[in-house]
């Protein structure tokens, strides 16, 4: 509990009125101007006392109506404010909102219903804040004297990314859902029923069908089915190098890259998918099996993200077992970088590039992504994706 400034504008112009007065009565020997000083200070004196000496003391408890803030959403707090004190004050109060949190949170004191306070607020940047404490503003009744108070401690709030609704995958993967595709898919260890596909670089020359590539005259691989997963894997690049800034809700495609990484996790699972959500470092940032808590859990963690360090190679991140689709969400791709990229054959392998230099996205596309460059509007961003969907192996859907 802090007081700020003892007088208002108001009395300090009464206080410099009065000085002023003082110095004239004495240059024009003028007895009523040194009645009207004294009779401003007696005031300014008085008011003072008046709000100052009365000891107040109170409580306060916050509820906000939504565990969680999505950035953009709207959410009610409801304080109670216990005042203890000899007689109620009547002024303004405030609730201390962070940046990252829009809202009208002051009035006149006392309110309508007596101690409870409601008000609105909006997530404007994702992370965690402090709401409050509260101040209680009281004056006298000229207005002069003016007394600050805070009451209570401060609430944290969670505000989390947007969760923007995406178009269903369509094509070989991702038409079934992940686990009812799978189980319809896959055949078991030991099967001789293998599917040969065109070799894409990157693929193990372990991996070659040489009877296939005899017959056709390319270069073919084996494509055991058996091998695919039920499982999507979601990779959130965050290396320092991807992104412009490393401050807080300072670089805009990396605040569209998180929004991207929790609408397709979250989409993904809608598709019947267990989702892993990582970061290019391997650091597993959420698992999703269908629980509300799991999506909760992601939230948060991506709520508090940040660019930091370095990036591994996507393949190391995959535990050795390709999954069904694979989304990588990057930033700053040059083509170089793009030319490295291997998705370990995933089942749908797609990349998202919030800053494609030129080349990057044809690179990609020749490992075998299917690429599109993210911006604000990730939805828009994830059609374009699908555009250029990949089949199982690497090859690209006609659409």
């Amino acid at each position: 509990m802090r007081s700020g400034r003892p007088l208002t504008l108001r009395g300090v112009a009464a206080l410099l009125t009065g000085l002023l007065c003082a110095i004239a009565a004495n240059m024009f020997a003028a007895p009523i101007l040194l009645y009207v000083a004294v009779l401003l200070f007696a005031l300014v004196i008085l008011a003072a006392i008046v709000v100052r000496v009365p000891r107040r003391s109170g409580a306060v408890t916050r509820r906000i109506s939504t565990d969680l803030l999505t950035v953009g959403e709207e959410s009610q707090v409801a304080v109670r404010f216990d005042l203890r004190a000899l007689r109620v004050p009547f002024g303004t109060w405030q609730d201390t909102l962070p940046d990252a949190v829009a809202g009208d949170a002051e009035g006149e004191f006392p309110t309508d219903n007596g101690t409870h306070i409601r008000y609105s607020i909006i997530g404007v940047h994702r992370g965690v804040w402090s709401v409050g404490p509260l101040s209680l503003r009281t004056t006298d009744p000229f207005g002069l004297a003016q007394r600050v108070q805070e009451f209570g401690d401060s609430r944290t709030v969670t505000v989390v990314p947007e969760v923007v609704p995406l178009a269903p995958m369509s094509g070989d993967v991702g038409a079934a859902g992940g686990t009812a595709h799978t189980a319809s898919s896959r055949l078991g260890q030991g099967s001789d029923n293998l599917s040969p596909r065109k070799y894409v670089s990157g693929d193990s020359m372990r991996r070659i069908h040489w009877r296939a590539t005899a017959h056709r005259g390319d270069l073919m691989v084996r494509q055991e089915e058996e091998e695919a997963s039920p499982d999507a894997i979601v990779i959130l690049d965050r290396a320092a190098r991807r992104w412009e800034s490393l401050e807080a809700s300072a670089d805009a495609a990396f605040e569209a890259a998180v929004t991207a990484c929790a609408s397709v996790a979250l989409h993904l699972v809608q598709e019947g998918y267990s989702v892993d959500v990582r970061d290019s470092a391997g650091t597993m940032l959420g698992a999703l099996r269908g629980q509300e808590d799991d999506r909760d859990s992601l939230l948060v963690a991506l709520a508090m993200v940040r660019p930091q360090g370095e990036s591994r190679e996507i393949v190391a991140l995959l535990d050795g077992t390709p999954p069904g689709p694979l989304v990588v969400i990057t930033g700053n791709l040059d083509e170089a970088d793009a030319a490295e990229m291997r998705h370990g054959g995933a089942g749908a392998p797609i990349l998202l590039i919030a800053a494609p230099q030129p080349g990057a996205a044809a690179a990609a596309a020749l490992r075998g992504w299917s690429t599109a460059e993210l911006d604000d509007d990730v939805s828009s961003t994830w059609d374009d994706a699908l555009a250029g969907h990949v089949a199982p192996g690497g090859g690209h859907v006609p659409r």
